[in-house]
Formats: C-alpha cells, sequence, structure tokens
C-alpha cells in the first residue's frame, strides 16, 4: 500500500510537472508590449512563418468604419517588420497618459498578443490592453491606496419575471463601517453588460483613486444588466457560452426603464444607503445615457444628479412602451421638482453629436439647466472613462 501511495504521488507530482512545463515552453519569451521612458511602446511577435504582421489599435490614427450604428471612427493600422529571427516588431510615437487596446492581424487574421496576458471584452472582440501613467490615467491603475470591493449580486426582479446579475462596488471601509453610503447607478451602452463598466470602464480603480484624493464622496456604485433579455452576462447567465451581440431585442423598446424600480428596491433593502433624491444618481453612457435620460424622467423625483456621456438620443420605431409617453410633460416635471446636477457630455466626433445638439436645443427652450462638457474624441471608452472620473466628483456634495 506504501508503495502504490508513493507511485500516486510521483504520477500526480509528474502531470503537474509536465503541465507547468506545456505552459513555460508554449509560452513565447518575448516581452511585448515594452513601455520605454520615453513613453514609446515596442510590440513583439514570433511569426516566422507569416507573409504580413499588422497592429491595429486606439493610440494609432483613426479611420472611418461602418458599424451597426452607422459610420464611426475605428482604429488604424500600422505594419511590423520582421527580423531575421522571424520576430516582428513595431514601435509607437510617445504616446500620451492612457489606458490603451490592440490587436494583431497575422496574414490578415485578427488575433491577441500571446505575450500579454492582460485583456478586456468589448461585446465579441477581445483585445490587449496597456496603460502609459501619468495625468488621468493614474485613476485607472490600482496604487497602494484603501481598496473597495466589487461584488456579483443575484436580484429577483419581478418586472422582468427573472433572476438577474448585478456588479456591485463598495468604497473603502463599507464592510467595517456602519454609515448609510449614496449610491450611482451607472448603466452600460448596447453590446455591454453589467461587465462592462467594472473591466472597460475602470471603474473601480477610478472610484478608488478619487476617494482616496478626497475628490469623490464614498460611494455605491451599481451596475446592472440593461439587456431585458439575458439574467446575465454572456458566460455568466443560464444561457451560458454563446456569442454577445451588439444590439438584442427589447434593449430601447421602455421594458428595461419600466422595471428599474426593481433594481433601487434591492439595493435599498440589501446594502446600507442614503435612500433618499439628494442620494441617488443615474448615469450611462450610448444606451445607458439613453436609459438614463428616460429613467430618470420616468420617475421624475427620484434621482437628484443625471449623467448623459454619449447619449443615444434618436427616435426608435420599437420605443412604444408607456415610458416614452408624455415625454415632455415628464421632462418637465422633472424639472419642476428640481435636481442638482443634469450633466450631458459627449466628444466632437460623435456620430451622435447632432442628436445631442438638438436635445439641448430643447432643453435651452424650456429653460431647463444643465451642464454641458464637449471633448475630443468621438464614441470611444477612452472618453467615457474620463467622463466618469469628471462626474463623480461632483456627485453628493
Amino acid at each position: 500500500m506504501k508503495k502504490l501511495i508513493l507511485l500516486s504521488n510521483f504520477l500526480f507530482a509528474l502531470i503537474l510537472s509536465s503541465t507547468a512545463q506545456e505552459a513555460l515552453f508554449n509560452a513565447q519569451q518575448i516581452i511585448s508590449p515594452e513601455v520605454h521612458e520615453d513613453n514609446t511602446v515596442t510590440f513583439r511577435l514570433f511569426a516566422p512563418n507569416a507573409d504580413a504582421v499588422e497592429i491595429t489599435g486606439d493610440f494609432l490614427p483613426t479611420v472611418k468604419m461602418e458599424t451597426p450604428m452607422g459610420e464611426m471612427d475605428g482604429p488604424g493600422k500600422a505594419s511590423l517588420t520582421k527580423d531575421e529571427n522571424g520576430v516582428w516588431t513595431y514601435t509607437t510615437e510617445k504616446l500620451g497618459p492612457e489606458l490603451y487596446n490592440y490587436a494583431f492581424l497575422i496574414d490578415g487574421f485578427r488575433t491577441t498578443d500571446p505575450n500579454n496576458p492582460f485583456l478586456i471584452r468589448d461585446v465579441a472582440s477581445s483585445t490587449n490592453i496597456f496603460i502609459i501613467g501619468g495625468g488621468h490615467a493614474e485613476l485607472y491603475k490600482t496604487n497602494d491606496i484603501p481598496h473597495g470591493s466589487v461584488t456579483r449580486r443575484w436580484y429577483d426582479s419581478p418586472g422582468l419575471g427573472m433572476d438577474r446579475r448585478i456588479t456591485v462596488y463598495t468604497p473603502p471601509g463599507y464592510e467595517k463601517s456602519t454609515e448609510d453610503y449614496p449610491v450611482l447607478y451607472l448603466l452600460h451602452g448596447a453590446g455591454g453588460d453589467e461587465e462592462a463598466w467594472i473591466s472597460l470602464g475602470r471603474t473601480a480603480q477610478i472610484l478608488d483613486n478619487l476617494i482616496a484624493q478626497g475628490k469623490a464622496k464614498p460611494m455605491i456604485v451599481v451596475m446592472p444588466n440593461g439587456n431585458v433579455i439575458q439574467d446575465g452576462a454572456p458566460g455568466e447567465g443560464s444561457r451560458n457560452f454563446y456569442k454577445p451581440a451588439f444590439m438584442i431585442p427589447k434593449t430601447m423598446d421602455g421594458t428595461y426603464e419600466g422595471a428599474f424600480e426593481d433594481i433601487i428596491k434591492f439595493v435599498e433593502n440589501n446594502y446600507r444607503v442614503k435612500a433618499k433624491k439628494e442620494n441617488r444618481a443615474i448615469a450611462g453612457l450610448s444606451m445607458g445615457g439613453y436609459h438614463t435620460l428616460h429613467i430618470s424622467r420616468y420617475y421624475p423625483n427620484t434621482f437628484d444628479y443625471m449623467g448623459l456621456f454619449s447619449a443615444a438620443i434618436m427616435p426608435r420605431e420599437d420605443a412604444t412602451g408607456k415610458v416614452y409617453s408624455n415625454f415632455d410633460q415628464t421632462l418637465q416635471q422633472q424639472m419642476d421638482n428640481g435636481y442638482k446636477l443634469y450633466w450631458i457630455a459627449i466628444g466632437k466626433t460623435d456620430f451622435l453629436y447632432d442628436a445631442n445638439k438638438e436635445y439641448r436645443a430643447k432643453l435651452d427652450s424650456m429653460n431647463m439647466p444643465y451642464e454641458y462638457v464637449e471633448s475630443e474624441g468621438g464614441h470611444i471608452w477612452r472618453n467615457w472613462r474620463v467622463y466618469l472620473s469628471q462626474f463623480a466628483p461632483r456627485l453628493f456634495q
């Protein structure tokens, strides 16, 4: 028996060793990306049999691209150079502070960098990421400061007839504290889900850093899934693994907005919150900005702070639900009830720029107070992370 146990332990160790060696020897022993002291970045890829290798990333000049939502700005491409060892290389110009993403194109086939394990998913595409520090990008880094907690919870939604997954950020010290906190409801765009703001938006890092710097009040941030036919993100809900889609049914037909009280009730019954209008904020990007506009109007005495980030303010044929009726009257009521901040931000080259301009003209005609921020760039996460870092310090002051 003793010999059998020893043999079993030996075989187990051998399996672990071979697995570790396989992971080691299958990996390319190449540094990519390599961020230099002057903030240029070198990318490398070992592909000796490739005829052409390109890189695409948001640090390259933009190009026009056709998307399901029309023509938009997209990342350009650059060619890598092959050396005698079969390693392809590309070095950027000096880059400014930012969280960047990129992918390789090997003979036209798009793939991620095998030397960079850090990835984010945007709808159905995965890209590598890296950070150039300094300036606003310091907010995107995990620094040596107190940290909040990020949890994924499930809540009952009677309005949608299912249990649903939600992401919740609680500020540093929440677990040991007895105090109540204000709440920001932060909504994603089309193709996103309850993972979008926490991964692509760097919400936890931004809030941790702003709170540590004394620039934002400690707050709870609630990030729901705005796709009402899903109980959770692809790979996390009951449908398990399937390809995410950009626009799915019922995302902008009023169903989500009409059932939003289910989320508020869950949060206020399960977290220590200040359950009053002056302690509730709601904001969202693109489709989430559209939801923010209509939720805050449909429940006109619920939120004191609204943030519309590149809001998808556009007419829709499926927008026939009760939520969209009496638009002018409910918007007027929202104004008459009063609020502390109605914040609108958009990039100058965003394809939704004109729609937002028309909406601001409507607010001007009503004398409805708002603040407006216009930035460079288009419909991109680079803007939305900045908008969050500008909006959060304005809350609950």
